[in-house]
């Protein structure tokens, strides 16, 4: 997407009354943000969810695009990554839900379609039992590759589990509730710097974004959106966090929560979570790795890596093509997508069959193992 394409995608987002889903609708119906712009008001009032209402503040514009021209300029000056719904970059698990953004500002080096990606909330008032529990956790993910640490930047648990993460080289991601011009709360400033390095701080928000109250509700949806699983480590019986499960639980990721004692504050939102079955209770990471499958997936991963690096250059390729498919693929493609004759094809494949590496399959087909 070049700078004038963003000017209009981020001027679409601005528009009040416009939210994500009518966004997505209007996009999809005139087929780009340009076309929204620019196409009659009359032509705007029949499309659904618009009416005259809606027709006119599009119509009303200039100011809208002025101040998406300038965030473009901060995006670029900044050197801030941006992600619009339909790039290949956005997060996936993201783009499932049906609230997801229509762009996403981010700074970082962290792969946010990485293989695990875990939520880590709780309460702004950790008791030293909290911290314990969140320190020893994280330490204990330290040695599986591929995962990020998701969180909100927020007092408590969240800043927590984002210095716990730097402190055992884990990647971590702050989801923040305001626009990249700023970080807030200021004391997490250096933890921030730190993650842009080690991670990287995303949101929804444009430049000037003050960090109101009903951001912190968006930005838990977020959070929730991009993990594979979320995990409660202590809440009271309300609050952001239980929030951020609620929405794990409507968008289908696993919720784990860590039980607490009968009575005591930061615990009932966790005892909640679990008696209503709502969360699986887990005492340390070694419960949470064995429910979530991920040493398996590790060890297959590792296996996996430690058999393409045996490979010669021609069977790498066809093994990743294999892999890449699933399915499996027939000889006369595989000769065509990879540049490979037929009679020396066959030849490297028989072999990789004799290795247990690949199946044939009826007619002709092969499937990597």
């Amino acid at each position: 997407m070049n700078p004038e394409q963003l000017k209009f995608s981020i001027g679409i987002t601005l528009i009040n009354g416009i939210g994500n889903n009518i966004a997505k609708n209007l996009i999809a119906t005139l087929g780009n943000e340009e076309a929204v712009f620019k196409e009659k008001r009359r032509n705007l009032e029949k499309i659904p969810g618009i009416g005259e209402k809606l027709a006119f503040q599009i119509h009303q514009h200039g100011n809208v695009l002025q101040r998406a021209e300038d965030e473009v300029e901060f995006i670029l000056k900044n050197r801030i990554q941006y992600f619009h719904y339909s790039d290949n970059q956005y997060p996936f698990r993201l783009k499932e839900c049906p609230d997801a953004p229509l762009l996403l500002y981010y700074k970082g080096n962290a792969d946010i379609n990485t293989t695990k990606i875990l939520g880590i909330v709780g309460t702004r008032s950790p008791t030293d039992y909290g911290k314990q529990l969140c320190k020893e956790f994280i330490r204990d993910l330290s040695g599986i590759p591929g995962v990020l640490v998701v969180s909100g930047l927020a007092y408590g648990v969240d800043i927590c589990a984002h210095r716990y993460s730097l402190d055992n080289q884990i990647p971590t991601l702050g989801v923040v509730a305001h626009g990249l011009d700023m970080i807030y709360p200021r004391i997490h400033r250096n933890t921030a710097v730190k993650m842009v390095e080690c991670g990287g701080l995303i949101t929804e928000y444009i430049s000037k974004t003050n960090p109101d109250r009903q951001n912190f509700v968006q930005r838990n949806r977020i959070i929730a959106g991009m993990s594979d699983a979320v995990i409660v480590i202590e809440s009271a019986e309300k609050g952001g966090a239980l929030l951020t499960a609620d929405f794990a639980q409507d968008y289908n990721r696993d919720i784990f929560a860590f039980p607490g004692r009968v009575g005591d504050v930061f615990s009932k939102g966790c005892n909640q979570l679990i008696a209503e079955q709502k969360a699986s209770l887990i005492e340390n990471a070694a419960d949470f790795i064995r429910m979530t499958g991920w040493e398996e997936r590790t060890q297959n991963i590792e296996k996996q890596l430690l058999i393409f690096n045996e490979l010669n250059e021609d069977e790498q390729h066809i093994y990743a093509l294999l892999k890449s498919t699933g399915d499996g693929m027939h000889v006369n493609t595989m000769s065509l997508e990879l540049g490979i004759a037929y009679s020396k094809l066959t030849s490297v494949l028989l072999t990789m069959e004799f290795k247990s590496l690949i199946r044939a399959l009826p007619g002709g087909v092969y499937k990597a193992v």
